[in-house]
């Protein structure tokens, strides 16, 4: 089986090249990228170098042309001149946020090609940057849509997070989810449903040709009828995947139930987009099977509680999640929102909090999504050498965990993308 670690080698070159990620600006209000070094020092500051680190106070963090060159107290020495200096006292630095699961599909996102630049800022700000993201991983909309974003984020007229997307989704044949339909029909998307396992092989090379940097697969497709719950064939799941890894790119599942999570697991899939509570809370033999198979889990649980139902408890979603955080499992952050119109992520915070506590909340924002795509060496801590992403927010989060949803400042690549007026 291909596993997280064995593909993400492969995918390193996808984020590189292909991380729909460039230039932004460096002023908050600026629309072009600077053509220098940028030089920024951010002091004043309480530093979570990783979540295993212990804080720094007062700490002074220097970054020059994208790369962290210092993470010390002041007494480690002055900024040295020709820096920028942002101070923000007592807020809380800490590595970039990641975003697990979200989707390009408000209005202004879906049609960025036809949108003014001002318009499309905003919208970028409203839903991710305001929030600390500075990588998102957009679990299914389209290839075109995903590159209309990218390319003004690239192009520097835009400041953005880094955007990987896995394009379309693929569907079961004759099993577009039910809640998916309206959406579809009220844009003229074309279909993403599958009709062979050669016909889905095809399109997974398509789809990465065109740009995919993941693939997203339903293995259990609500419909609403008799049956409720649609599955994924197990060969055809199995011919994506391993089309998928030929390629280095990880696959990622919608799982709904027992037999759609199972297939999932013994058919090479590396991410759960969701956990399933509705299959009830998961054994040790469950656990133990997701850990064979490597498998990470978005447990996307503010979803589970904003749409309550009987059937889909929260706590259930909270219980699987603390089940495979606790064995050892790699658990991301992710909030569904685009779907959902759930942007604020102090819901998730909160729910994620209960479920694997602080420091498996923080390594769910940064080193664990890091690490499922193999960038831990570049991505996910605040120290030396490292990428510069970096999030600041007001106060320590430690003491008051709605201080991860009150960001101040967010940098990434070196320029910022974010500072709140």
């Amino acid at each position: 089986m291909t596993t997280n670690r064995s593909f993400a080698r492969a995918l390193i070159a996808v984020l590189a090249g292909l991380s729909l990620a460039g230039p932004a600006a460096a002023q908050s209000g600026a629309t072009t990228a600077s053509a220098t070094p940028d030089r920024i020092a951010v002091v004043g500051v309480r530093a979570f170098p990783s979540p295993e680190a212990a804080p720094i106070e007062d700490v002074v963090i220097l970054i020059e042309d994208g790369v962290i060159t210092r993470v010390s107290g002041r007494e480690a020495g002055p900024v040295p001149e020709a820096y920028q200096v942002l101070e923000t006292p007592g807020g809380s630095a800490l590595a970039g946020f990641w975003n697990s699961h979200i989707h390009l599909t408000r209005p202004v996102l879906m049609t960025a090609s036809e949108q003014t630049d001002a318009a499309l800022q905003a919208e970028l700000d409203n839903d991710f940057t305001r929030w600390g993201f500075t990588t998102i991983l957009d679990l299914a909309s389209t290839t075109a849509i995903a590159k209309g974003v990218s390319d003004r984020i690239e192009e520097g007229r835009v400041r953005g997070p880094r955007l990987l997307s896995v394009g379309a989704p693929f569907y079961p044949p004759g099993a577009t989810p039910v809640y998916a339909r309206p959406f579809y029909e009220a844009f003229g998307l074309p279909s993403a449903e599958i009709v062979s396992a050669d016909e889905a092989v095809a399109r997974v090379a398509d789809q990465i040709d065109g740009g995919a940097a993941a693939v997203k697969l339903f293995t259990g497709s609500i419909v609403g009828g008799d049956p409720d719950v649609v599955h994924m064939e197990a060969a055809t799941v199995r011919a994506i995947t391993d089309a998928a890894h030929r390629r280095g790119r990880p696959v990622f599942a919608h799982p709904t139930d027992r037999a759609g999570l199972d297939v999932a697991i013994r058919n090479g899939v590396d991410v759960l987009a969701h956990s399933a509570p509705i299959m009830g809370p998961w054994s040790d033999a469950d656990v133990r099977a997701l850990l064979a198979a490597d498998v990470a889990l978005v447990p996307t649980l503010a979803l589970f509680e904003e749409a309550a139902d009987p059937r889909t408890p929260v706590q259930t979603a909270i219980q699987q999640t603390r089940a495979l955080y606790a064995a050892g499992g790699r658990v991301l952050f992710g909030t569904d929102a685009g779907f959902t119109d759930a942007f604020d992520t102090s819901s998730e915070m909160r729910l994620m909090y209960e479920a694997v506590g602080w420091r498996g909340l923080l390594a769910s924002l940064t080193t664990a999504p890091a690490a499922v795509v193999g960038e831990e060496a570049r991505r996910g801590r605040l120290a030396p050498g490292m990428v510069a992403d970096l999030v600041v927010v007001t106060g320590d989060p430690t003491a008051d965990l709605g201080a991860l949803s009150d960001v101040v400042l967010v940098i990434r690549a070196g320029k910022v993308v974010y500072r709140r007026p």
